[in-house]
Order: C-alpha cells, then structure tokens, then sequence
C-alpha cells in the first residue's frame, strides 16, 4: 500500500470512550450501566461508550455514545484518566479514556447496541465487562479525592433537600459514619447552604428543615477549591 503523507503504514490502535456516570437516590451513591447486546461479553453490564469516529473528539464521542445508549443529553462530563493496557479488549489494540460524570437520578432507556441500562447501588455492581471494573474502582477513588476539594452536591441532590438527604451522600461516597451535628457545623459554616422556611416531614414524628445550595458560593469556593475535613 502506497504511503500517503500523514497517513502512516505503522500499526496503531483504536480508541473508545467510556462514560463513568454517578447519581444519588437520596440514599446510596448509584452508577449507571448498560447490559450488552453483541460481542464480547454479550449479556455483561459495562459503562455506556463505544469506538470515537474519525471526525470526532474523545468527549464528542463519549456524549454521543452516552446518549445512544442511554438517553441521557447535555451530560458534564470530565476526562479523569486513560487505560491502554494491550491486552485490555479482546477484538484488538484499543485505547479508551474515561470520561466521569454526576448527574441527579433519572429514568434511561437503552438503545444502539445496548439490551439495557440500569442504575446500580455501588456495592450492588456485577462483575463488569473488560476492565472496568478496575475503571470502577479509579473511578470512585477519584470522586472520593475530589469531595473533600469540591462542593459536588449541586451535581446530585434535587433542587431542594434536608441536611440528612446531603449528609447520606457524603456518607455514600466515602463510605464512613459521621456525627450529624458535626457534619450540620461543618456545611452551614462553609455558607453555601440557604435554609429555607419549607419542612418536610421525613417520617410521622420528624420534622426536617429543607436547604437550597446558594450558587453564588457553591460557584466561588469551586473556583477557589476548599477542603472539607471532620
């Protein structure tokens, strides 16, 4: 084959990308997969991604892939890491980077070449295709570093919601225990919480005060980064 100028006779891989997307139900943190429809791992859950296409960039082809699969549009997405182990996917060489996410908690369909997709508990995920699971585990070992630099409950809490909806997230991430009225100290003094005059009434004896992220703040301290420590 003749050789054209830019256009190398070399070997060189393909490229994926792959979308690591987190929400929160209020309870746990959960992680959105989709079930395979082809080969290889036809009928393993794996992230929403696919090849990049020639005429695209890595994280134009990871919000496409994502809403193929998916159905979810306008999605923020953050490159966090790259995996090129050779012998990562079993077709041929492929390189994919991961792109991460957190979104609030809605429905998905699936659809291109994915049976379903389905948000899972984390300590609820099945064994994964490829490597992700190892993608997994990169991926929650980065959001657990970015917690304590970054306000991320914007990102996964409904517009309105108690301080025990928001300590359970934190709790979720980092997979620890704390003190309520510690925690309650903690947040309300970093002033990014406005408390509204609305209850609810989390059960027939309780009554929770709601709270609404005061953006103005929420957007300075991200600019600024911060570290949430108890």
């Amino acid at each position: 084959m003749e050789e054209k100028k830019y256009a190398y006779k070399y070997p060189h891989p393909s490229v994926t990308a792959d979308c690591i997307i987190f929400g929160f139900d209020g309870g746990k943190l959960k992680v959105l997969l989709i079930e395979r429809g082809q080969d290889p791992y036809k009928g393993r859950w794996a992230f929403p991604g696919g090849f990049v296409q020639m005429d695209e960039s890595c994280e134009d082809g990871a919000l496409r892939e994502l809403e193929e699969e998916t159905a979810l549009k306008g999605t923020a997405v953050q490159q966090f890491h790259t995996y090129s182990d050779p012998n990562r996917d079993p077709r041929e060489r492929v390189i994919t980077v991961a792109f991460l996410a957190l979104v609030r908690i809605q429905e998905v369909k699936a659809g291109d070449d994915a049976s379903k997709a389905q948000w899972f508990a984390i300590d609820e995920v099945p064994q994964l295709a490829f490597d992700h699971d190892v993608i997994l585990r990169d991926a929650l070992k980065h959001l657990r570093e970015r917690i304590h630099f970054q306000p991320i409950g914007f990102e996964l809490l409904p517009e309105k919601f108690t301080m025990r909806q928001l300590q359970n997230l934190y709790e979720s991430i980092l997979d620890v225990h704390f003190d309520r009225g510690n925690f309650s100290k903690k947040m309300l003094h970093f002033n990014i919480l406005t408390p509204l005059d609305e209850t609810v009434r989390p059960t027939p004896k309780r009554e929770a005060r709601l709270y609404r992220f005061n953006k103005e703040s929420y957007d300075e301290l991200k600019q600024k980064g911060f570290r949430l420590e108890f």
